[in-house]
């Protein structure tokens, strides 16, 4: 999927959440400045939520709204060499299935979570705007999912 604006990257993500549903763990791909964090935002949005942004420096941010998002970035986990041990630390799983959990840079720590979750692949496209998208299901909760 082709997106070339952050407001149609918001607006994929206000589309998304309305396929949502409490104990969905999503996993947000891409370099920095790809549109993780737009994406997040309108997810975010959908759920009734405004003012998502990046919780890089401090990891993890639960926003409470009628179905709470727990928004992570594991950037500052995976510079600092971690194995997953402080990834653990934030003791999500076990509050993850009574929301949905999105993951920036979270790849290599998903597994942690969930045995289900759907990686969103964003990487830059030809344009200077362009983003190109890919959705992975892995699980069942997932089989034919396609944005």
């Amino acid at each position: 999927m082709l997106i070339q604006t952050p407001e149609q990257m918001r607006d994929l993500g206000i589309a998304l959440s309305e396929q949502l549903r409490l104990g969905d763990v999503i996993v947000l791909k891409g370099g920095l400045g790809a549109g993780k964090t737009a994406l997040a935002a309108g997810i975010g949005k959908g759920l009734g939520i405004d003012g998502v942004s990046s919780p890089t420096f401090i990891i993890a941010r639960v926003h409470k709204a009628e179905v709470r998002l727990i928004h992570i970035d594991a950037y500052r986990l995976l510079l600092s060499g971690s194995k997953g041990f402080e990834f653990d630390d934030l003791d999500i799983a076990s509050s993850k299935d009574g929301a949905i959990t999105l993951i920036e840079w979270g790849e290599s720590l998903v597994s942690r979570l969930s045995d289900e979750y759907l990686i969103i692949d964003i990487s830059f496209g030809k344009g200077e705007n362009d983003r190109e998208l890919n959705a992975t299901g892995i699980g069942p909760r997932w089989a034919g999912f396609s944005l």
